[in-house]
């Protein structure tokens, strides 16, 4: 019964239009104010307690590395490279875009910055050299959200905070899904250009690729630092973030020279923008946890699930289902802190491993980045292109395709995310 008064409360209150994180605080408030004995003190406590991780530090860290690289230059060097290497082939263009946004994604961490930053750059290119709009808008809009499964990660980080789930072996179980993902976007890029004979570049010489990669290695070292340095045990997660938060500065203004001194305070302030809200998000959705936890609601679902004989096939099936209708309606980063605290109890009991399951959790969410009506790439691509979503909806369909089918072999096939980490022994 609680259970619908939170959920049903927390709907009405989303209908009206509100933002997320402050429909989650007025729910968890309301509710309870009116409908618990729960000392305000402990309530205080834990609001405290539940934002005082370390983790957590990482968010605005990898927030400001990838506002660095958007604006210093980083992605028109990575868009060359890849263009260099793969141009040549079938919808070369559209190949670069996936292996640009797959080389910029594990850099930035965010979805919405991969497709600005890629997109800004190789959209008006693929129009010109004679790729159809919605092609190009395909591409970018669907390649982008690599930004969220390819590490680092910000969602990996927010599932971790919600779950106590270790980021480093996260990171790790991000990176062949990541790359399996890539190679499906590509497959599909290469298939329909060749399917109705888009445009190939020159095939680049080796002299040029040299050049190419040379002019865009100080960003591809970033890969390095983050991946290497929490693989080899240098540096937490946490630390990583601040060291490429650190190194996309020195990047972006003494190596490139794309930005001045003078252009820093703007960025950091967008940085902190952004951050400001997201740590708003966390610490509502901190509360809400509490009070499903104090309600014994996850605890119960799944002791009702496990009841009527559901296992772990219609367990995963059912979770998808929800991801994606969330997906609908809700950014990652809010879907991840509502459903984790709830989910992840169930995937627990019934023997889920928790890294699988937020890897599960992750290509859900890249998927509703995706598809209408609030898929962020979706509205990202469309300030971009000058393309209306229901028009965008239509380019991306036979990406989003191969994203649903890919989502349903991650979900179950778990060697697939964890094979990396238990390799590396970070698991």
């Amino acid at each position: 019964m609680n259970a619908l008064v939170i959920f049903g409360l927390l709907a009405v209150l989303m209908l009206t239009g509100m933002p997320i994180s402050i429909s989650l605080g007025l729910t968890v408030l309301t509710f309870l104010f009116t409908m618990t004995q729960v000392p305000l003190e402990s309530v205080a406590l834990k609001l405290f307690t539940g934002i005082e991780k370390f983790e957590i530090m990482a968010i605005p860290f990898f927030i400001l590395a990838g506002n660095f690289l958007t604006h210093g230059g980083v992605a028109k060097r990575m868009i060359n490279f890849a263009t260099s290497m793969v141009g040549h082939w079938y919808g070369g263009l559209g190949l670069a875009g996936v292996l640009a946004c797959a080389l910029f994604a594990a850099v930035s961490g965010s979805s919405p910055a991969t497709v600005v930053a890629i997109g800004s750059i190789l959209l008006p290119a693929m129009v010109k050299a004679g790729f159809p709009n919605k092609f190009g808008a395909g591409v970018i809009s669907t390649s982008g959200a690599l930004g969220i499964l390819i590490p680092p990660s910000i969602v990996m980080v927010m599932y971790s905070v919600a779950t106590n789930t270790s980021v480093g072996a996260l990171f790790m179980a991000g990176v062949v899904p990541g790359l399996a993902l890539a190679a499906t976007l590509g497959g599909v890029t290469w298939y329909r250009a060749k399917k109705f004979n888009y445009p190939r570049q020159a095939k680049a010489t080796w002299g040029e690729r040299w050049q190419s990669f040379r002019k865009s290695v100080w960003g591809l070292l970033l890969i390095v630092v983050v991946m290497g340095g929490i693989y080899t045990g240098i540096f937490t997660p946490t630390e990583a973030a601040a060291m490429s938060a650190v190194y996309a500065f020195v990047v972006a203004v003494f190596v490139y020279r794309d930005m001045g001194l003078k252009d820093v305070p703007k960025v950091l302030l967008n940085s902190a923008n952004m951050s400001a809200m997201l740590l708003y998000i966390i610490t509502n959705a901190v509360l809400f946890s509490f009070i499903m936890t104090n309600e014994n609601i996850p605890q119960a679902l799944a002791d009702w699930m496990l009841a009527h004989g559901l296992g772990v096939i219609t367990f995963l099936l059912a979770v998808n289902i929800i991801l994606l209708l969330a997906g609908n309606f809700m950014e990652p980063s809010s879907i991840v802190l509502i459903f984790a605290p709830i989910l992840f109890p169930v995937a627990m009991k019934l023997g889920i491993d928790p890294v699988h399951f937020g890897i599960i959790m992750v290509v859900n969410m890249e998927v509703g980045m995706c598809h209408p009506p609030v898929g962020l790439n979706l509205y990202v691509a469309s300030g971009i292109t000058k393309m209306g979503i229901t028009e965008l909806t239509v380019a991306v369909w036979p990406w989003l395709l191969s994203m649903l089918g890919f989502l349903v072999v991650v979900t179950y096939w778990p060697a697939l995310s964890i094979w990396l980490p238990k390799t590396l022994g970070v698991m």
